[in-house]
């Protein structure tokens, strides 16, 4: 599983013109769905999210995480993020999970994280053509993955 994350003072996902997904600030989550991803990548990834510090405290320093600032997610769904470019110049997704298997590890991996935050993942519709816009913070943008251990 791959996540790119962006520190963000505000974004929203839109489809076909219409706003489907906003937040201030928080972080818009990127995620890739491997085929081997399992509950375990996606409680992983969830609790590092969930945990990782970085935003600032009182002395500007990156000690806080999302719940500690009041924070919202936006979680977007990225097959790209599986690309392979290591021959030609055309990508392969290969390595990313099929669409059906992708979709339910997406969801289930949204329903751990709003349950750790308890509050609400907004999301983007899965394999829609999306406008994602967003106001990034730092800028901080990290990127993460997990693997079967």
């Amino acid at each position: 599983m791959r996540v790119t994350l962006q520190r963000v003072k505000s974004a929203n996902v839109s489809v076909a013109g219409a706003v489907i997904g906003q937040i201030q600030r928080g972080l818009v989550l990127f995620v890739g769905i491997a085929p081997t991803d399992t509950a375990a990548e996606f409680t992983k990834m969830a609790n590092k999210i969930a945990k990782l510090r970085i935003f600032e405290d009182d002395q500007e320093k990156m000690n806080l995480n999302v719940q500690q600032v009041g924070g919202q997610i936006l979680s977007i769904s990225q097959f790209t993020l599986y690309a392979d470019t290591r021959k030609g110049n055309r990508p392969s997704f290969t390595a990313a999970a099929k669409p059906d298997q992708a979709e339910a590890g997406y969801l289930a991996f949204n329903f751990i994280l709003a349950s750790l935050l308890a509050q609400p993942v907004r999301t983007g519709k899965f394999g829609a053509d999306m406008t994602v816009m967003a106001v990034n913070d730092g800028p901080v943008t990290i990127n993460l993955e997990v693997s079967h251990d």
